[in-house]
């Protein structure tokens, strides 16, 4: 199958200035905004969203990390903080990619009994092809893809993203 680059480093750099100020613009009054990164590309993600976060905004903005297993996701979900620091928070869950949702979906899980202020999804691709109820509200790229097609995101020094 071959490969076909969708983003750039320098796409990308944009699609994250762009996002951060939507963030902000819809959590202008919070004083702090949790990033919570699902896994290590999420994660990542969420790491160069605060980045630029803290280049054009004061409020505070704190990283958590969401490990699971996407095969499983039933199985036991991991926060690095405790979850109920984050009760009466503003939440923002972080993915590299949205596809089916599922997901993102399983991330609320450890969520659901603190009660966050609010929490938010973003994206730095969304696929349409949910099968749970997950609405993305920060989104960097809306992309039709067909079933059998795979975005493989890459973000670290040469960020990309490659439609496979």
């Amino acid at each position: 199958m071959s490969k076909l680059k969708v983003l750039d480093n320098q796409q990308i750099d944009k699609i994250i200035k762009r996002l951060a100020y939507q963030i902000l613009e819809r959590n202008y009054q919070a004083k702090k905004i949790i990033l919570a990164g699902i896994n290590r590309n999420g994660m990542n993600f969420a790491q160069l969203l605060k980045d630029q976060l803290m280049e054009i905004s004061t409020p505070e903005v704190e990283l958590v990390n969401i490990v699971l297993n996407p095969a499983k996701p039933t199985e036991e979900i991991d926060l690095s903080v405790d979850a109920k620091s984050l009760k009466n928070q503003n939440i923002i869950l972080v993915d590299d990619v949205a596809n089916t949702g599922r997901t993102i979906f399983f991330a609320f899980k450890p969520l659901i009994e603190i009660l966050p202020k609010s929490v938010q999804v973003a994206v730095l691709v969304d696929r349409k092809h949910k099968s749970f109820p997950v609405l993305v509200d920060f989104v960097g790229l809306s992309l039709a893809t067909t079933l059998k097609e795979n975005i493989k995101v890459t973000l670290q020094r040469k960020k990309s993203v490659h439609l496979e």
